[in-house]
């Protein structure tokens, strides 16, 4: 038995935001222009991404679930509709509140009958495992129709007024350096907000072509190596994260407990090594994978600054797919974390950018602790 992504969907918020427009947009912290923007724009290589804030007000019009359910929506045609769904899995970095789960809410946005709900966790790699909970529903016979979505609205959390209350508490640190921690400021330039959906069945289009999923491949190298990107923790001199739920209220805000940061050094050292590097090399002793067989390779980038170490880490396993193979969206969207895979199989899909017969290798990978996945798709 196979299972068939026959609908993909993306709903992008809003007009695209300029890099000129962003600090207007998010706002100034202690009413001084970002000195870490214009690098952090020059390496990344993004020039557009979405928000959900209307650019006159600066408020959002959007929240995770109401945008989550907009793509869901562009799904529905003739050879679908919401009363018929099976299962909805979603996943999110970012969920509007810690209870209830995203899915239920964006079941209750949605208003459809009673379907089988269920929410994934984590980060980028949030969309992907809830991509395989509705594949292997579908593949296993529990649901005929599943929707897998991966959506982002991190431009909730990147405004100014989230570090007000830090700015406040360190005014005279900042006196002497008047800029946030580089690992919660650089941030503030990379993220953006979109949401994407899929359509899962057993069946594929009777007249028009839909992406087999092949297998999808996760891992996880927590073991090694500590938390590198998180949010609504504070890392000590030991390298351990104190959650959220031990400090006080005062001190939430005083130390931004709740905005989301990341060990920049960290990142750019083993980034490559052990998300793409390691079980790749793993991957392709189980699966005998070549690049010869790969007609397009969609990875998740959440810069073009590692687009250059990807490809020197496909080679040095043996593995160089040719630039003119790989397929990615992000200088005109943005990283969308968890949706981005979702928004460049769009592309690639309604755009006929691949056709029948080829052969789709995703990479998301994933620095909240080093976490990767490898999705592998043939069109049919």
């Amino acid at each position: 038995m196979n299972a068939y992504i026959n609908r993909i969907a993306a709903y992008l918020p809003n007009e695209p935001i300029a890099n000129e427009q962003m600090e207007q947009l998010l706002g100034t912290v202690n009413s001084k222009p970002s000195r870490s923007k214009r690098i952090v724009l020059r390496n990344n290589g993004i020039q557009k991404r979405h928000y959900v804030l209307c650019p006159n007000t600066g408020q959002p019009r959007y929240n995770n679930a109401s945008l989550t359910a907009q793509a869901v929506r562009r799904l529905c045609g003739e050879q679908f509709a919401l009363e018929q769904l099976d299962c909805l899995s979603v996943g999110t970095s970012m969920p509007d509140q810690l209870m209830p789960n995203h899915g239920v809410m964006v079941h209750g946005e949605l208003g459809n009958p009673a379907c089988e709900v269920v929410t994934t966790a984590g980060i980028c790699l949030a969309g992907t495992t809830a991509l395989k909970y509705a594949w292997m529903s579908v593949l296993t016979g529990q649901a005929e129709r599943a929707v897998a979505t991966g959506s982002e609205v991190a431009s909730l959390v990147m405004r100014s007024q989230q570090f007000e209350a830090e700015t406040a508490a360190r005014i005279q640190a900042l006196e002497e350096n008047p800029e946030l921690a580089f690992e919660k400021d650089f941030l503030r330039w990379m993220l953006s907000d979109a949401a994407g959906a899929v359509l899962i069945q057993s069946r594929p289009n009777a007249e028009d072509i839909s992406l087999r999923i092949d297998w999808i491949d996760v891992f996880s190298y927590a073991h090694e190596l500590p938390a590198c990107m998180y949010a609504g923790a504070v890392k000590d001199e030991a390298g351990k994260l104190r959650g959220w739920s031990q400090f006080s209220h005062a001190e939430l805000g005083a130390q931004s407990v709740m905005a989301v940061k990341q060990d920049v050094k960290l990142l750019n050292s083993n980034v490559v090594n052990y998300c793409l590097v390691k079980p790749l090399q793993s991957l392709r002793k189980k699966r005998g994978l070549s690049a010869e067989q790969i007609d397009w390779f969609l990875p998740h980038m959440s810069s073009y600054f590692f687009e250059k170490p990807i490809a020197e880490g496909l080679a040095e396993i043996g593995m160089a797919i040719p630039a003119e193979r790989w397929f990615t969206n992000l200088k005109e969207r943005g990283n969308t974390g968890s949706a981005s895979i979702y928004l460049m199989l769009e592309e690639i899909f309604n755009q006929r950018v691949c056709q029948k017969g080829q052969r789709l290798l995703c990479f998301v990978p994933e620095s909240g602790r080093f976490s990767s996945a490898f999705i592998h798709l043939t069109v049919v």
